[in-house]
């Protein structure tokens, strides 16, 4: 079937009637609960965004002749790369970069998983059927999925075979006829009770070791799947009118636990069992981990794009446009935006074809982008905050500019350099639930952690990163300038 629209995502949603729970009761229909109807009105405008810009964002399925996403594309040459990169930005553009875990996201990963099939095989070659013949199921049907990585933060320093309670995390619990029966508890999956599947893969974060295998496994249900449960957080979209929370009343994805109470995981939907090796290596082996960051780019940059035209609107709002630390923070942001889009362009133009046939972007530039943004996220936002100081805290309500007594008031009181009271406070209100709210604060860790922690990550970069032709430069210099070594005086 051709790609969905917004509509027919909506009406799988009500369908299904996934099992989520929020605030210590079952949801009855997340299409009409006030905790995630506004992310799934979003969710669809996204799916009609494909066909309001077909050329963009459609391309023809190469098993149908369907026209199906282009963000599931298999990209062989540079060209195809930065058409599929097109299609996501169009999405992100949309979002602000808002939605870390809109459909493009996970649709990079399935992408790799049909490419890179054999790469499952080598626990099963029934596994390495599963990935291929998912991945084309995904793709034909326009799958929205949420994923779920890690386990839960129960004692970090031990592994999941020490802790006191070994079987707190999702572990396989039998095999039989029919499949793969699973029990325990997996965190933290964003968009959860709003998508069609979950997709769970190891964390590689951490790696895992033979004692680890029970709870070293990967595989795909749908989110009405019996025994599944979403135990969502506190949503931030609190009701809301789009002049209060403009983001959060749009874009809240929601944060899930996700809970198996022995859940039946068909055969045919198994891509890893028991096998941490596989585990370990399936993000790296795949190129999954460098086709999810070239989204993940992508996302960052729309972003950027984003927090810097509302700091920009905002100086010339009230005139501090011309100071110079207000110019110099302004710097910041734009030197952000530009590096990020000089980490895509070298992505993109260095990309090679790998050993599974698809073009993939160099991951030198992606991965020093990854680990670089979380770090300078929070700064930026934290410009942002800065620069609209005490402004941030005086945002009357809509209402209070209805108000026949008071709106008069506040009109004239909050206007600015060249805005009315009305037009400054929305902006203001804008900057606010983009760095302050329970929204924007959301955010602001979202991105710290968004590939783990930045430390480990960090860590690892320095370990892989080849230092050898750098210190062998300052060796040749060194010798380069013939110093007599002066005999050692003895002791």
């Amino acid at each position: 079937m051709p790609a969905k629209t917004g509509q027919q995502y909506i009406d799988n949603l009500k369908k299904a009637n996934n099992n989520v729970y929020m605030d210590g009761e079952r949801v009855d229909d997340v299409t009409e609960h006030p905790a995630f109807k506004n992310a799934i009105q979003s969710m669809a405008k996204l799916y009609d965004l494909q066909y309001e810009k077909p050329d963009k964002m459609l391309y023809t399925s190469p098993t149908t002749g369907e026209k199906v996403g282009k963000t599931f594309m298999v990209p062989r040459t540079v060209e195809d790369l930065i058409e599929r990169r097109e299609a996501i930005a169009e999405w992100q553009n949309f979002t602000k970069g808002l939605m870390g875990r809109s459909p493009d996201y996970l649709n990079a990963e399935i992408m790799t998983m049909g490419e890179a099939a054999d790469f499952y095989g080598e626990g099963d070659p029934m596994f390495a059927e599963n990935a291929r013949k998912y991945a084309e199921f995904a793709r034909e049907n326009d799958i929205s999925l949420t994923h779920t990585l890690i386990h839960p933060q129960v004692n970090r320093a031990k592994i999941q075979a020490e802790q006191k309670d070994a079987n707190v995390a999702l572990h396989v619990v039998e095999k039989n006829d029919n499949g793969v029966v699973v029990d325990g508890i997996r965190l933290l999956a964003t968009q959860a009770g709003i998508t069609d599947e979950i997709l769970v893969f190891p964390s590689t974060v951490k790696k895992s070791g033979e004692l680890d295998d029970p709870y070293s496994l990967a595989f795909a249900i749908p989110n009405n799947t019996p025994g599944l449960k979403y135990l969502s957080r506190e949503a931030f979209d609190y009701g809301k009118n789009k002049y209060d929370h403009p983001l959060s009343s749009s874009f809240e994805e929601g944060d899930a636990i996700v809970s198996f109470d022995n859940v039946l995981v068909p055969w045919d939907r198994v891509f890893v069992l028991e096998n941490s090796s596989i585990c370990n290596r399936a993000f790296g082996e795949t190129n999954a981990v460098v086709h999810m960051s070239h989204q993940v780019i992508t996302k960052g940059i729309a972003k950027t794009e984003f927090l810097l035209g509302v700091t920009l609107t905002l100086m010339d709002s009230i005139g501090i446009d011309g100071f110079q630390h207000v110019k110099d923070k302004g710097t910041e942001i734009m030197l952000t935006l530009e590096n990020m889009k000089s980490h895509l362009y070298r992505a993109e133009h260095n990309a090679k074809i790998d050993k599974w046939g698809v073009m993939t972007p160099d991951f030198e530039a992606l991965d020093a982008a990854r680990n670089w943004f979380p770090r300078i996220y929070p700064r930026m936002t934290e410009i942002l905050r800065i620069l609209g100081a005490s402004g941030l805290m005086g945002i009357p309500t809509y209402n209070d500019f209805a108000n026949e007594d008071i709106g008069p008031i506040l009109h004239r009181a909050m206007q600015g350099k060249n805005v009315e009271g009305y037009e400054r406070v929305q902006l203001f209100r804008l900057a606010w639930d983009l760095t302050m709210s329970a929204f924007g604060s959301r955010q602001t860790h979202y991105e710290y952690y968004f590939f783990g922690d930045p430390v480990k990550m960090g860590m690892a970069y320095f370990d892989k990163y080849d230092k050898e032709p750098y210190k062998e430069a300052v060796r040749d210099f060194l010798k380069r300038e013939n110093i007599v070594k002066p005999d050692l005086v003895k002791s």
